[in-house]
């Protein structure tokens, strides 16, 4: 190891103290990371019920067809998700944001063409495929990678981006569609989705602390005996999948995001029917988002001193209080209430997992135990767009009849986590019995 004239290491070197910078750079890629979640969510996750919508009135299908097709996202999301755990544990994820970001766009550009069933099939499955590659798995494991002690509120801030996203292109999205049609604005918001994401992930991110002779929160390089960086400690993969807490918790997100995104899916149709306006719609999700986002920065800052679980199981039962309330509202205020109501769930619902999984399995395999629970999760939740959309239009309640059958899916939800058991006996009894080994 090369030393100063003084016999101390040398600046810079993995062997002695990293000087301390004015700000760690972990939270310049939290911002990065918000940018880029910001971009890929508003212009893919918060675009299915604008082109649910767009498909339904330009094209040839119906609320039930384009429904079912919307599934075909959130399938191919989940499946991709897993290979996407994988090449984040061997490559920069820089690399595999670039090919999610480029994916979506080229399918994104390709709406205005979609004009049969196959077709509208293929649009979702690619467009599912790139949000994979392009959110949460990605951000989320390089915020993880970055934090220990703070990552509750680093994964907050980070995150925020998927709920600004709605604030941001839902209006424009909706905006641009009703003014240059499906096929114009597709265009422009393929174009959005490279510069926002492209440009910030390339300058600012960087795929962890130990590329950088840094540990997580700054703190100093946690080093080996023969000087090498210690690599993050965690439980095994196989040893995360099967695990108690891994499979209840898992089977209660499940049940609640199966129902949140099909809300999500149909929200904007909504409340355009009953208030016969689609601006009011577009207000309705960007205030449900706004809330998201004022939502997920009030749980990064309580659960500091709050336990992780007890504040997710408070979260499902004001969603179940949401959903039922959908049910019944009508006028514009009631329909806007409901919606901030529904969004401080959707906000927390979304950061909540990833922590959870940091927390319970450590950093060892952690993008691809993330990957397979959001698999998990994402198919599941690829059937709430599609009941929702039968529900509408098989029963004679309508939106009423399928939103108070959605609201026994938190209620199960709750029951799963509860019996899940405390969030950190996963990473304990790895600890324990590495300890009892050595």
């Amino acid at each position: 190891m090369r030393e100063d004239s003084a016999g101390a290491p040398a600046p810079g070197e993995t062997g002695g103290p990293e000087p301390k910078s004015r700000i760690f750079y972990g939270w310049y890629v939290v911002g990065a990371v918000f940018v880029t979640q910001t971009v890929g969510c508003g212009l893919l996750f918060y675009n299915l019920s604008i082109l649910l919508k767009a498909f339904v009135a330009e094209g040839p299908f119906s609320v039930g067809t384009t429904s079912a097709a919307t599934a075909m996202f959130f399938l191919s999301s989940g499946v991709t998700g897993l290979g996407v755990g994988w090449l984040l544990d061997r490559y920069d994820p820089r690399f595999v944001m670039t090919g999610g970001s480029l994916l979506a766009a080229a399918t994104l550009a390709s709406a205005g063409h979609v004009s049969e069933l196959w077709q509208l099939y293929l649009f979702y499955i690619l467009f599912g495929m790139g949000n994979a590659a392009l959110v949460v798995i990605p951000g989320m494991t390089i915020v993880a990678r970055w934090f220990t002690r703070q990552r509750s509120k680093a994964i907050a801030y980070a995150s925020t981006g998927l709920s600004l996203g709605g604030i941001v292109f839902t209006p424009l999205s909706a905006s641009l569609i009703e003014n240059l049609g499906l096929g114009g604005a597709a265009y422009w918001l393929s174009f959005l989705l490279l510069i926002g994401i492209l440009p910030v992930s390339w300058v600012f991110l960087r795929p962890s602390p130990e590329s950088m002779g840094l540990s997580p929160d700054g703190d100093p390089p946690r080093l080996r005996a023969d000087g090498s960086v210690e690599p993050p400690d965690g439980v095994d993969y196989g040893d995360a999948i099967r695990s108690r807490f891994f499979v209840l918790c898992t089977t209660a997100y499940v049940f609640s995001m199966m129902a949140q995104v099909g809300t999500l899916a149909h929200q904007f149709r909504l409340v355009s029917l009953r208030a016969q306006d689609d601006s009011i719609a577009a207000y309705a999700i960007s205030i449900m988002a706004a809330s998201s986002i004022a939502g997920r920065l009030v749980g990064g800052s309580l659960l500091q001193r709050v336990s992780s679980r007890a504040y997710l199981m408070g979260i499902f039962c004001i969603q179940a209080v949401a959903f039922c309330s959908f049910a019944f509202a009508h006028s514009n205020w009631q329909l806007f209430v409901v919606s901030a109501l529904f969004g401080a769930t959707v906000g927390n619902l979304q950061m909540m997992q990833p922590l959870l999984i940091a927390e319970a399995f450590g950093l060892k395999a952690y993008a691809r135990v993330l990957s397979l629970a959001q698999m998990i999760t994402t198919c599941a939740n690829a059937a709430g767009p599609a009941l929702l959309g039968f529900l509408y239009e098989t029963t004679t309640g309508g939106y009423q009849t399928a939103f108070l059958v959605i609201t026994v899916s938190p209620i199960l939800g709750f029951i799963s986590l509860w019996a899940a058991g405390p969030v950190s006996a996963p990473l304990k009894a790895h600890q324990t019995a590495e300890n009892e080994t050595f």
